[in-house]
């Protein structure tokens, strides 16, 4: 399993700096400095300070395409670039395969990704891919005539890369591919998984989908670095074979065989499946179940922030669900330290919880407020946006809570994550494993906007300005269920 370490302090450049600064400092100054750095048991010893090593979790890695300290060559803009490869990720993965690689994404556009499991199907390893049905037709087939806009954008980012087709490739090399129509439906609400299962012993998942805007960045702007993802990698042959007995479900007998696969609500309806992993513990649910189940997504993560004691992290793309605001309102009663952070594009929309954390509320473009709308009395003053670059989105869909446990996957925190897509929900508890989240959360706090922005209080406005302060209260409709990916 690939292993990735933080660069330490390097003896080259921490000890030509440390040099540079004491020789512009009075002499004495830059004396006491050299008896520091050489030691007095060992006069001209030299003894670099290194940089405290990041806790690994034993049988996982997890990998972030903005983390810092990491760089590699941006495959837009021929430049490095900081963060880690996702891409070379999974190709390494793959690579690693000696029987079987089943895959469950829902977008697939990386070339390189689709020749890398090419030259494995051609080696005679089994391989299998389900895909969304809204990103089954190769793109370079496409007309734009007819297409909705998001998918008019998507057509145009990827003829701007200048990239074979991926789909195209694997369906000229006959590897089996379906989508979420090879049930005989028009799709369940969206195969929203994002895993590979390698040999039945390894399982990679995350946030990412493997395209070059959910890693690397958009086609034709060379600026953006991707939407903010991770992929996690764990070697467990019991967690592997739940991923893959997820995968036969939608696999069926695969394609041109009988319409037996299955997706969405059609899925026989499994709660939450518990294992360990050296001294880590690994819950893992596979959405969607039927509204009313007890032990769907939102319970599962309901129960998790009611155990906190100190603190709760959100790294979140969407957040939609009420139930779970109502949690983090109690909590922060209770004395947690709470930090949220939603993506900008989704943050301020009228659905999104982040405006009950901050005390507000927006009334959709019928000028109705959501159903249920509880804004906080209170409101949470670490909580916001990350700022990012024009065109890149937060897509992680993480929580780490009192510094030991992570809550990550494909699954947003939204009513459809729960009942309508097929999703994957992980809850680890590993102080090494939530460390490593804490650094990436820490990264995006950094640069963050907290509370109300300008951006949010202009929106306020023009929502008053256009429906008016009376319709920005008690008005009731029922609940959206948000189907964002």
């Amino acid at each position: 399993m690939l292993q990735i370490q933080d660069p330490g302090f390097s003896r080259s450049s921490g000890e030509s700096w440390v040099f540079a600064w004491a020789a512009v400092q009075p002499p004495l100054l830059a004396l006491g400095l050299g008896l520091l750095l050489t030691g007095c048991t060992h006069p001209g010893v030299y003894r670099p300070w290194v940089q405290a090593p990041r806790p690994e979790a034993k049988g996982m890695a997890v990998h972030f395409n903005q983390r810092r300290g990491h760089s590699y060559i941006s495959p837009l803009s021929g430049q490095r670039r900081e963060g880690e490869n996702l891409e070379q990720v999974l190709i390494e993965a793959i690579g690693s395969a000696h029987r079987e690689i089943l895959v469950a994404v829902q977008e697939l556009t990386l070339p390189a990704v689709a020749k890398a499991l090419i030259a494995k199907y051609r080696a005679g390893v089994k391989v299998q891919v389900v895909l969304e049905h809204q990103y089954r037709e190769p793109w370079s087939l496409l007309h734009p005539a007819g297409l909705e806009p998001h998918a008019k954008q998507r057509l145009r980012r990827l003829k701007r890369l200048g990239w074979a087709d991926a789909v195209l490739l694997l369906d000229r090399a006959g590897v089996p591919v379906i989508d979420d129509t090879a049930d005989g439906s028009k799709g369940s609400g969206l195969m929203h998984h994002k895993f590979m299962v390698i040999d039945r012993e390894r399982v990679i998942t995350g946030s990412a989908n493997i395209t070059s805007s959910g890693i690397h960045g958009d086609g034709g702007a060379p600026r953006t670095r991707g939407n903010v993802n991770h992929l996690l990698e764990i070697e467990s042959s019991q967690l592997a074979r739940l991923f893959a007995d997820e995968f036969a479900q939608l696999w069926g007998d695969g394609p041109k065989g009988e319409r037996n696969s299955r997706f969405g609500l059609n899925k026989q309806q499994r709660g939450a499946q518990r294992l360990k992993l050296h001294s880590s513990q690994i819950t893992v649910l596979f959405a969607p179940q039927r509204p009313g189940h007890e032990g769907d997504g939102l319970a599962l993560i309901r129960a998790e922030l009611q155990k906190a004691k100190r603190s709760i992290d959100l790294a979140l793309f969407v957040f939609s669900a009420q139930e779970l605001a109502d949690v983090l309102e109690a909590k922060q009663a209770e004395g947690v330290a709470i930090r949220v952070l939603v993506d900008p594009g989704f943050g301020y929309r009228s659905y999104s919880e982040l405006l009950d954390l901050l005390g507000k509320q927006l009334p959709d473009h019928r000028c109705r407020i959501e159903k249920g709308n509880k804004p906080w009395g209170t409101p949470l003053r670490q909580a916001g946006i990350p700022r990012l670059p024009r065109g890149d989105q937060l897509h992680h869909k993480f929580a780490v809570i009192d510094n030991d446990t992570v809550i990550t996957g494909s699954f947003n925190w939204s009513p459809s994550a729960a009942h309508r897509n097929d999703e994957t929900l992980l809850v680890i508890r590993s102080k090494p494993l939530a460390a490593q989240f804490t650094r990436e959360m820490e990264r995006l706090w950094a640069g963050a906007e907290l509370g109300i922005t300008p951006r949010l209080q202009q929106k306020l406005k023009q929502a008053e300005r256009r429906c008016g302060t009376g319709l920005l209260n008690g008005q009731k409709q029922p609940q959206k269920i948000s189907t964002a990916t």
